[in-house]
């Protein structure tokens, strides 16, 4: 087996290569960024038609979008991450794709707003409206993680690492979390396990 991730750790590349490390899978890491220099070069667009990050290429199958990388993985090398019948693989979907659109979207907004634009770029108004935003799923994931522990199973799955990778754009207004002690203790502890540190350590953090 070959497996090839393209991207740079700074991406959502880092929700690729903590899958691989939790599963212990061999890879080769080929690091590309973004623009005309990385990911919309002719030589990875000869790859990746698409020009995202982070793609693999695990023997000729090509396949892009961070979570479904994740979620394949789970299932075409098994183990506690996977789903165990076709009921954990349904929440496991729902659950990322849950987070994809309800989570990532104000979160961002917060990170962008907060640490990545200009300080002059920075509307402090569209940070607040996003917490108000991510409130209500914030509200939804605690209430689940103070009956079940974990999304689904009772175990740390792919869907947890999808949502906890979601939750990460939160980090620079922590104040988002305040008030859900299950999120923030479950965040904590996903970012805590071994193959999670061995990822971030790729970014420099």
């Amino acid at each position: 087996m070959t497996l090839t991730i393209y991207g740079v750790p700074k991406s959502r590349a880092i929700r690729t290569l903590w899958m691989a490390n939790e599963l212990k899978i061999p890879y080769t890491h080929v690091e590309t960024g973004f623009g005309p220099d990385g990911c919309r070069n002719e030589a990875f667009l000869a790859i990746n038609p698409k020009g995202q990050i982070p793609a693999i290429d695990d023997d000729g199958l090509v396949l892009s979008q961070s979570l479904a990388i994740n979620l394949y993985f789970a299932r075409r090398h098994g183990g506690p991450l996977a789903p165990a019948d076709l009921s954990e693989e349904g929440q496991m979907l729902s659950w990322s794709f849950w987070s994809a659109t309800e989570v990532e979207p104000p979160a961002m907004v917060t990170m962008y707003h907060t640490s990545m634009y200009a300080p002059a770029d920075r509307k402090p108004e569209l940070v607040q409206e996003a917490l108000t935003k991510v409130a209500a799923p914030l509200a939804t994931l605690e209430a689940h993680l103070a009956s079940h522990g974990h999304l689904v199973g009772g175990r740390f799955t792919v869907a947890d690492l999808n949502v906890v990778t979601c939750l990460f754009y939160l980090r620079f207004t922590p104040q988002a979390l305040a008030d859900f002690p299950h999120v923030r203790a479950y965040y904590e502890a996903a970012l805590a396990r071994p193959a999670a540190r061995a990822a971030w350590a790729l970014r420099g953090e």
